[in-house]
């Protein structure tokens, strides 16, 4: 597992999530662990690279 830090796009609280490299690419949703809104991650590994980091809030 590959731990990332960022900021949480509503609250702007640093945090991490785990991520893993053996699966290449990986769209998914995960609720920050401060303000428990909802986030929407794509992340993309290369040879077990992290080479894409995205991440956006979910307008509701």
């Amino acid at each position: 597992m590959f731990e990332h830090f960022f900021q949480c796009p509503y609250c702007w609280e640093e945090i991490s999530v785990l991520l893993d490299p053996s699966v290449s690419t990986q769209t998914y949703i995960e609720d920050c662990e401060v303000c428990c809104r909802p986030i929407e991650f794509r992340v993309v590994f290369e040879e077990g690279e992290l080479v894409e980091f995205q991440y956006s809030d979910i307008e509701q």
